[in-house]
């Protein structure tokens, strides 16, 4: 059995130095790490003591220099979707577990933020996880496997999704199909549409997501 490929990236410490809580970004297809860190600045301030994690994916990205992916979009069929989804999983379990051991945190003290592809990657493997983690913030995204979660879920960690009306790389229907399936699962769902608005975070959702991680990392 290959080694999991071990995932690194840029971080943002709290000013004192003692992590109290984390959230771990998970950046969009031909991305990376350095690209979400600039949802930090404006949460800084409800999250003072929360270390800011944001790994690069395990493989660079063909289409885009200096981007990289969490996996291929080769066959984007659902069941395409559904199978490509695991193939990182793995790598972020490790990732997770060894920082929260390192900063001493439980999984009840972190967070998973996610766009586009990071969404699907969040919402696939946060639920698989044995301990539940505070909360899991999608953006523009989708849950990409619901037939399989409903077989494999272990936690029910609270979701709150956020997606454009106007996007054009993933419809916002995409964003009421994840809805229905979490909640059908007992997930706590909270959701927010941005009229006008394509494959990205405008300030409606930039101010959500900030107030969901103050509420549920305290």
């Amino acid at each position: 059995m290959s080694e999991l490929p071990l995932l690194d990236g840029p971080m943002s410490l709290p000013a004192s130095g003692a992590a109290r809580s984390m959230v771990i970004f998970l950046h969009g297809y031909g991305s990376n790490g350095a690209d979400l860190m600039g949802l930090v600045p404006p949460w800084r301030g409800a999250l003072p003591d929360t270390v800011f994690l944001a790994p690069n994916a395990p493989t660079r990205c063909p289409d885009a220099p200096g981007g990289y992916q969490w996996w291929g979009f080769a066959d984007p069929s659902p069941q395409g979707r559904a199978a490509k989804v695991r193939q990182p999983a793995p790598a972020l379990d490790a990732f997770i577990d060894a920082q929260l051991a390192h900063y001493g945190l439980a999984a009840e003290q972190l967070a998973l933020v996610g766009f586009s592809q990071g969404t699907m990657l969040a919402l696939h493997a946060g639920p698989r996880r044995a301990r539940t983690l505070a909360g899991i913030v999608g953006y523009s995204g989708m849950l990409t496997d619901p037939d399989e979660l409903a077989a494999e879920v272990r936690t029910r960690p609270p979701v709150l999704l956020v997606h454009g009306a106007a996007d054009p790389m993933i419809p916002v229907s995409a964003l009421h199909q994840a809805e229905a399936g979490l909640a059908a699962l007992g997930f706590e769902v909270a959701t927010h549409v941005s009229p006008g608005l394509g494959h990205s975070i405008d300030e409606a959702g930039l101010r959500l997501g900030g107030a969901f991680l103050a509420r549920r990392l305290g």
